[in-house]
């Protein structure tokens, strides 16, 4: 009677919760003049949740946002010309989506609405004013995955034993400065049960850190330097072809 009791009690009693535990490689990337591109390592582990129960992991690292506008060129009178344009209020300067699948395999476009999780739904275009502002959102990420600043890897996280993982994402060499944010998702039957953030700090170093300092603290200091700078190499090229012509 005791030993029924027991197993009715623990049939009732709900399952752990599913949790993710996970971190970077590194939480800093140092932008000078030889930075090429970087790439970190997004890994961890789940734990919890009902035995044999499946998930998937979809992993997100986002830049800064910023807002922007898109044009699109219409050829008149043989032409090319700016013609209907569209505000988008943010938009990552850098976004790369990691899955273990295929995105909508693991995620339902609900849930994919309500996390901001596909590039597109990253994208923040309310009140852009164009007739058709989904069409501008496609248009930039299709330039932004041509240069590298968007990606969409699905099928990339490695899962070991259904507990372990890991996620390599590589990032471009023109990055923005700024705070990124790593987010790991985990999911089960589409929809998220559990999300760990992380924070990777992204940093001009040595001149490249002079430099940026100087054109957003003093601008004038920043113009006039650049102006003699200017000056001084068109009198040094002037001066050498004239010795070179003597």
């Amino acid at each position: 009677m005791i030993r029924a009791l027991a197993l009715a009690l623990a049939l009732a009693s709900p399952a752990p919760a599913q949790e993710i535990v996970a971190a970077l490689s590194q939480s800093d990337v140092s932008i000078d003049s030889t930075f090429s591109g970087s790439e970190i390592l997004v890994f961890g582990a789940v734990k919890g949740g009902p035995p044999g129960r499946d998930h998937d992991v979809i992993v997100t690292v986002s830049g800064p946002l910023q807002p922007i506008t898109v044009r699109r060129k219409d050829r008149v009178a043989g032409i090319w010309i700016n013609a209907e344009s569209a505000e988008i209020d943010a938009a990552p300067s850098y976004y790369a989506v990691a899955t273990t699948g295929p995105l909508y395999d693991v995620l339902t476009r609900t849930e994919d609405l309500r996390h901001a999780v596909s590039i597109p739904r990253a994208i923040r275009a309310v009140g852009s004013g164009a007739q058709d502002p989904a069409a501008f959102v496609e248009a930039l990420v299709r330039i932004r995955q041509e240069v590298g600043a968007y990606a969409m890897a699905e099928g990339s996280i490695t899962l070991r034993d259904g507990t372990l993982f890991d996620a390599a994402i590589a990032l471009p060499p023109d990055l923005v400065e700024g705070d990124y944010e790593a987010r790991i998702l985990l999911t089960a039957e589409g929809r998220v049960v559990a999300v760990e953030k992380a924070t990777l700090a992204v940093r001009k170093v040595g001149l490249e850190r002079f430099l940026y300092s100087l054109a957003h603290d003093s601008p004038v200091i920043y113009g006039t330097l650049s102006l003699a700078i200017a000056i001084a190499a068109g009198w040094g090229a002037s001066a050498a072809f004239r010795l070179m012509r003597s």
